[in-house]
């Protein structure tokens, strides 16, 4: 059974994508930084349904954290075979005169950062073997350019940038590296969103609907899957047509 690891997935999108990943037969490392109680009850979830799932405790955006994380990882499950780079952390809006260097750097040390030395970490491996898939988790927000969002943005388009070179470089070795941009998919942070902000969102996108987690998680099964062999270097929007101009 190949191994994936799911990072950031003891709740929103990241518990949706694992318990997708499990169902397609995918045995599941499901990472979380803090939220002990919601990691264990997605492995347990994926457990009960006859899969396989450790929950994996440990920082992405610290690189001796995440050596020993897939140690575990390997001593409970066995190699990773795709990372799926969906972990973050806090998004604050502000307007460009009160954003800062340091609110750059913490967003690209979740969406570069971390996927880039998780990457490090398992290559030789995946070298070794001629195969492994990444599928980055990246944003609407690249293209459409939200206000007050820049330090986001700008670190999703970075995200989007190294997929393709990644994809360009490691191709040669069979390893395939794609990104998934969903727009606005509402999970528990969104609980208090006004309705203002909804009804603009939806104002703007062509299916006039708010996507589903899931939506997003049969994507990412879908790139994992042995039909997307031949896909790599690849964006897939999942946003309601949002990004079709």
């Amino acid at each position: 059974m190949k191994v994936a690891l799911v990072t950031g997935a003891s709740r929103g999108l990241g518990a949706v994508i694992a318990l997708a990943l499990a169902e397609a037969g995918w045995a599941v490392a499901v990472n979380y930084a803090s939220d002990t109680q919601g990691a264990e009850k997605i492995a347990d979830t994926i457990r009960q349904r006859g899969g396989q799932a450790y929950a994996a405790r440990f920082s992405v955006i610290d690189k001796e954290q995440l050596a020993g994380g897939l140690d575990e990882i390997r001593a409970s499950l066995g190699p990773v075979d795709l990372i799926v780079n969906n972990a973050t952390g806090h998004q604050p809006e502000m307007p460009l005169m009160e954003q800062s260097w340091r609110s750059y750097l913490d967003q690209l040390e979740f969406f570069v950062k971390a996927p880039l030395e998780l990457l490090q970490a398992v290559l030789p491996d995946w070298r070794a073997r001629k195969s492994g898939r990444i599928i980055n988790i990246g944003s609407e927000v690249a293209e459409l350019g939200n206000p007050n969002f820049g330090n986001y943005a700008s670190a999703k388009g970075a995200m989007l940038a190294m997929t393709r070179s990644w994809a360009r470089e490691l191709a040669p070795e069979g390893i395939t590296v794609n990104l998934v941009a969903p727009g606005w998919i509402p999970v528990e942070r969104h609980a208090d969103a006004p309705q203002q902000a909804k009804d603009g969102y939806l104002a703007h996108t062509p299916l006039n609907h708010f996507g589903k987690p899931e939506d997003i998680a049969n994507a990412v099964v879908f790139l994992a899957s042995d039909k997307a062999d031949f896909i790599t270097g690849q964006k897939l929007a999942v946003n309601g047509g949002r990004t079709l101009l």
